[in-house]
């Protein structure tokens, strides 16, 4: 079974699907995982964009979940997300940028760009990616998708580089063989990847807001 989803749908704190972190998404509500940590870490006070032409992925997993961390002040926070799993996946032309705002000594906002898998021979792959998302916009492609499937089914949904984490098992899931994304546009809190092969990388810091879209 195949299911194709036109972009455009922005998810919202408790409306979520899909990738990658970079980036992926079906257009439908996922149920948080009560009590469920996303990221295998604390997460950072500060979101960070990602855009790519293109994400190709197998093994597509997705499930509702929460990233839990502190804000840029030091207290508590935690963000609902929907995490998003591939065994493997390539990116074509990756942007990824993050805006640190008001820096002492008169510097202000300053944005760290990264850019990566420029050339479309020779993109950015990642294994075991999972991605922590807030909000995705893109051009979405599934093959043999299932849609709605408990999250205990979807193989292991909890593991991240190792680290378990308590997601209900009966919890809203779905699953595809493949996902193409194109013209992806995503927020995220956290990335984890078993492998991440960054091919004609290029970092660079930005006076002022200059995000990837």
């Amino acid at each position: 079974m195949s299911s194709q989803v036109r972009g455009g749908t922005r998810w919202k704190r408790f409306a979520l699907v899909m990738v990658p972190s970079v980036v992926a998404t079906a257009a439908v509500g996922v149920g948080l995982a009560q009590g469920a940590l996303a990221a295998s870490f604390s997460v950072s006070g500060q979101s960070f964009k990602v855009h790519a032409d293109k994400l190709v992925g197998h093994d597509f997993v997705q499930y509702g979940s929460v990233a839990a961390g502190k804000d840029l002040k030091g207290d508590g926070a935690v963000h609902a997300v929907a995490v998003s799993g591939f065994s493997d996946a390539t990116i074509t032309n990756m942007c990824q940028s993050v805006v640190t705002p008001n820096l002492p000594f008169g510097l202000g906002n300053v944005t760290l760009r990264l850019n990566a898998g420029t050339n479309p021979k020779k993109p950015v792959r990642a294994t075991n990616l999972y991605l922590d998302v807030a909000e995705l916009d893109a051009d979405a492609y599934f093959k043999n998708i299932d849609i709605g499937v408990a999250a205990g089914s979807v193989g292991k949904p909890g593991i991240q580089s190792g680290t378990e984490e308590a997601v209900n098992p009966n919890g809203f899931a779905q699953r595809a063989e493949t996902a193409v994304l194109k013209d992806v546009k995503q927020r995220a809190w956290a990335t984890t990847a078993g492998t991440f092969r960054l091919s004609n990388l290029s970092l660079r810091l930005h006076s002022g807001v200059k995000e990837c879209y």
